[in-house]
């Protein structure tokens, strides 16, 4: 994939976490609402990782691959999080790990994909 399809990937990720934040601001009641709000600031966070590793100068393989696992973490954990609180799907609780741990893979394939960096400054 191209790091173009990752900074969609990544930006579209941030409009969704935009919208889960104001429907759990405007719409939705707790408990509903702090699953949201949770939800919105985890897929956030990933969406942003992404866009950053598409245009990491010299984006290397392990940084596009870190934007990935981190992009598809959030929203994996996002959309287990919005089946419980707006569906009751609370087997969607077995799900939410799954995506926690690609963002984890995520993070830890930054700080190697920065680790073999030839354009960090050190």
């Amino acid at each position: 994939m191209t790091a173009r399809s990752l900074a969609a990937f990544g930006a579209l990720n941030g409009a969704m976490a935009v919208v889960i934040g104001a429907f759990a601001a405007h719409g939705a009641e707790a408990p509903a609402e702090a699953l949201l709000q949770t939800a919105g600031q985890y897929q956030m966070v990933h969406g942003l990782l992404a866009v950053t590793c598409a245009i990491w100068p010299g984006a290397t393989r392990s940084a596009r691959t870190a934007g990935w696992l981190a992009s598809a973490g959030g929203l994996v954990f996002a959309a287990a999080l919005t089946a419980i609180a707006l569906l009751d799907l609370t087997v969607m609780g077995a799900v939410a790990p799954v995506g926690g741990l690609l963002m984890i893979l995520g993070w830890l394939t930054v700080a190697f994909a920065a680790l073999r960096s030839t354009t960090v400054n050190t």
